[in-house]
């Protein structure tokens, strides 16, 4: 293949498309369990500490179903790894809503619906994506984190009305017909990993790419190499205080809000504002990270992110809530696309895939970590100034890691053998 585009229409968005979709369908699902928590907990007889325990391990599930999915994807190909997970979300959703003992329901929900989830998850669809744009990547992958935030903004309300209208294990099983319905096709007949030659480069930079490009699609540095450098454990850092503050609000949001005198709707739709503006957010971050240093637009995310978090515990009237919330989703989309922006920039497209998915490791613990301090915290101390508090103090120190990253386009290189 030497060309992706049919007239003036690049195809590479198509897969864009598709990949947005999935992921908001994956992400809204894993990390907006907030409707599903409190019955859950009450059809099951579960207390909150033992819910997010099964919640917290899920999470640790999904993250190392990521690199394991990175290296499928490598090696078989994206359409059996997005195959591969939609049979497994059925499976477990099935087993979930018949389970009969905690057990059975920690294996099903907390782990292989996890499992399947990660399989479909934006790290099995970075790769392709970053095979198919070089001049536009970051808008491509900013357009990936939209349905991220999507998935908040559109799960979470319909998650908490399914839910009200019937039951948990209702909108379970309507959730995992409508991923296969939508997942199967897509996979099918619009994922393709063979991207053109020279991606979405123009006439104009394909002629002048011998002479002035060195590219980055021929990184010099083996995995093992990039995973002992600074900037992969500075980009897992920023991904930890990401993935904590994002399951946070996903799983104990809802609760922390309803324990704050909101109704549920207010709160979910407190919560899915955060999404519904960073869809819009994402058309702006999108274009300004090809053009502006992507560390200095991760910090800023990640700065904001954190004082958003800290005025979620002080908000009192709908207004303050919904105005909280506006504010936050403006870079609630932008950390995961930076990362994995950034990844590319510095180690090649190569080794994204494997890269990414190691790094969002560190999303799921720390996702982990807050989907279980979430409830402990409120339970030992009656407050959720513990982890929301925490939530925000990383964000911080993760916007001052982010400051040290290397500038765009910098390609890191083996250290020189000493002369002998």
């Amino acid at each position: 293949m030497t060309s992706g585009y049919r007239g003036s229409w690049y195809f590479g968005w198509n897969i864009v498309a598709a990949a947005t979709v999935l992921t908001l369908l994956t992400v809204g699902m894993r990390m907006g369990v907030g409707p599903f928590f409190l019955p859950m907990a009450q059809d099951l007889g579960l207390s909150r500490s033992l819910l997010s325990g099964i919640i917290a391990i899920g999470m640790l599930c999904y993250g190392l179903a990521m690199p394991i999915a990175g290296m499928l994807v490598a090696r078989c190909s994206t359409r059996f790894v997005l195959l591969l997970g939609t049979a497994i979300v059925v499976l477990s959703s099935i087993w979930a809503v018949n389970a009969e003992t905690t057990f059975g329901f920690f294996m099903s929900f907390g782990v292989l619906l996890s499992v399947g989830l990660g399989f479909t998850s934006p790290v099995a669809l970075t790769p392709v994506l970053t095979r198919w744009f070089t001049r536009r990547r970051g808008m491509a992958l900013f357009f990936l984190s939209t349905g991220s935030m999507a998935g908040i903004a559109v799960m979470t309300p319909v998650l908490t009305f399914a839910i009200e209208a019937t039951n948990w294990q209702t909108a379970l099983m309507g959730f995992a017909g409508i991923f296969t319905v939508i997942t199967v096709p897509v996979a099918c007949f619009v994922i393709r990993d063979q991207a053109p030659e020279n991606a979405d480069l123009t006439a104009e930079q394909i002629a002048r790419k011998p002479a002035t490009t060195r590219t980055a699609n021929a990184p010099s540095l083996t995995f093992r190499q990039a995973t002992r450098s600074a900037p992969f454990w500075q980009i897992t850092a920023g991904l930890f205080a990401c993935g904590f503050s994002m399951n946070l609000l996903g799983t104990h949001g809802i609760p922390m809000l309803m324990d704050h005198g909101f109704d549920a709707k207010t709160s979910s739709l407190g919560i899915g504002l955060i999404g519904l503006v960073a869809i819009f957010s994402t058309l702006v971050l999108g274009r300004i990270s090809d053009t502006l240093p992507r560390r200095k637009i991760l910090a800023a995310i990640y700065l904001i992110r954190g004082l958003g978090f800290f005025a979620l515990l002080i908000v009192g009237a709908h207004w303050e809530l919904y105005l909280t919330a506006a504010i936050g989703g403006i870079v609630w989309a932008g950390s995961i696309a930076m990362s994995s922006a950034i990844l590319a920039d510095i180690y090649g497209v190569r080794l994204v895939g494997v890269l990414y998915g190691c790094a969002y490791l560190g999303h799921q613990v720390g996702a982990m970590i807050s989907s279980w301090l979430g409830g402990w915290g409120f339970e030992a101390f009656g407050t959720h100034w513990v982890a929301f508090g925490s939530a925000g103090a990383i964000l911080l120190i993760a916007a001052a890691v982010s400051m040290r990253l290397p500038a765009q386009n910098a390609m890191l290189m083996p250290a020189p053998k000493p002369a002998l």
